[in-house]
């Protein structure tokens, strides 16, 4: 399923529903779709997120660290070391961020829907 935001103030932002749904968790809010953030209601949702966004980072440098010395153990026996990383949440987050941010500028509401 993908989830799309829209707000008017700027483009709409498609993802996959279960990012989306997380990151509407972190925002505090129901996961139910559709929905909408109402504009009074945006600045605490975007501070949420944030926070939330922020500890995330922190743990996913713990298990960097982690992964990297698991790395350097695996590279004699392992040839297939190249393999992109995976996405994570954190920079998956930036476009509806930067939405919110523009929404509570305006003073305007975003919505979802699938």
């Amino acid at each position: 399923m993908l989830i799309t935001f829209h707000s008017k103030i700027s483009g709409d932002i498609t993802m996959f529903g279960d990012v989306a749904q997380k990151l509407l968790h972190y925002m505090g809010l129901c996961e139910n779709v559709p929905g909408v953030i109402e504009a009074k209601d945006i600045p605490t949702a975007l501070r949420h997120l944030e926070q939330n966004i922020a500890k995330l980072k922190q743990q996913e440098l713990q298990q960097q660290a982690i992964q990297e010395a698991d790395d350097k153990l695996k590279y004699d026996q392992d040839d297939d070391l190249d393999q992109s990383p995976p996405i994570s949440l954190a920079i998956r987050a930036i476009p509806l961020i930067e939405m919110l941010k523009a929404a509570q500028d305006a003073e305007c509401h975003v919505m979802w829907d699938a």
